[in-house]
């Protein structure tokens, strides 16, 4: 099931109420950013760090994190043209619930009028966790 909440389109609330919600979960963030803002105050760069400002009080209140972003710089595997990406982030939360809880929320919809600004395209995947170097305790 895909809703529509706060201006939010495509928020699959059904996949991710259907998946076990007994870990944390990462959510990888691919973003495509457009040339301008379409609020006109700067590029798409620019409304998404307005964004990223409002969303990281909210992801902290839930025990969230951002703990890795970088720019993407070419497609190695797949079709440039179709997979093209600008920047990626992985955010992790304390469970999927606390993701959902997040979306939903009356600041989120606020914040998420710079996103909507500033993203030409926009897709957020939920990652099980399986394998971490940095932390030997997450086992398959």
């Amino acid at each position: 099931m895909t809703i529509q909440i706060h201006g939010i389109d495509h928020l699959n609330i059904g996949a991710l109420s259907a998946l076990p919600d007994d870990a944390p979960v990462v959510m990888l963030n691919l973003m495509r950013f457009r040339d301008q803002s379409l609020d006109g105050k700067g590029s798409g760069w620019d409304a998404y760090l307005r964004y990223s400002a409002l969303t990281i009080k909210l992801i902290k209140a839930r025990g969230g994190t951002i703990i890795w972003t970088g720019n993407a710089e070419a497609v190695a595997l797949g079709e440039p043209d179709r997979h093209r990406w600008d920047y990626v982030a992985l955010v992790r939360y304390p469970s999927r619930a606390s993701f959902l809880d997040m979306m939903k929320s009356p600041e989120y919809a606020v914040a998420n009028v710079e996103r909507e600004d500033g993203c030409a395209d926009h897709a957020i995947i939920a990652v099980r966790e399986t394998y971490n170097w940095l932390n030997p305790k997450v086992k398959e």
